[in-house]
């Protein structure tokens, strides 16, 4: 696993496993989002499975898939009204992370300045400077 914080109480992630679930609980995480589609890729464990290993370790869980570098305004909508809204530490994950990521400067729930978001997004290896103009960068 390669969690990589970028604010407090909120890290991204590549792609994740059920068996994982148990390492992100110890780790503090109150709830999980996935941003991967159900079947992106073959033997992908569907958002069922990975909802039942995360809530049996009592974390949340939450599916706001996203592909094809859209971003809708519902799923950014829902992305910070699931960071704003939970009781601990959450974890975003996708493929490789850059949408989590990405949607979280979208959503931006700390109300951070445009340049901050990429500056956290880069501390975190990932390089938004494409969305820059979605940003008010």
């Amino acid at each position: 696993m390669d969690i990589r914080p970028v604010a407090p109480g909120f890290a991204v992630s590549p792609k994740i496993g059920p068996d994982d679930m148990a390492k992100l609980a110890a780790q503090g995480f109150a709830a999980v989002i996935c941003n991967r589609p159900d079947d992106e890729e073959e033997g992908q464990c569907d958002s069922g499975t990975m909802r039942s290993a995360a809530e049996a370790e009592g974390m949340a869980y939450h599916h706001i898939p996203v592909s094809g570098g859209n971003f809708p305004a519902d799923a950014v909508d829902a992305f910070r009204t699931v960071r704003t809204g939970a009781s601990g530490p959450v974890l975003a994950f996708c493929r490789t992370g850059t949408r989590a990521i990405t949607l979280e400067a979208l959503a931006n729930p700390d109300g951070l300045s445009p340049s901050d978001l990429l500056e956290q997004a880069q501390a975190a290896g990932y390089d938004l400077s494409g969305i820059a103009d979605r940003l008010g960068a």
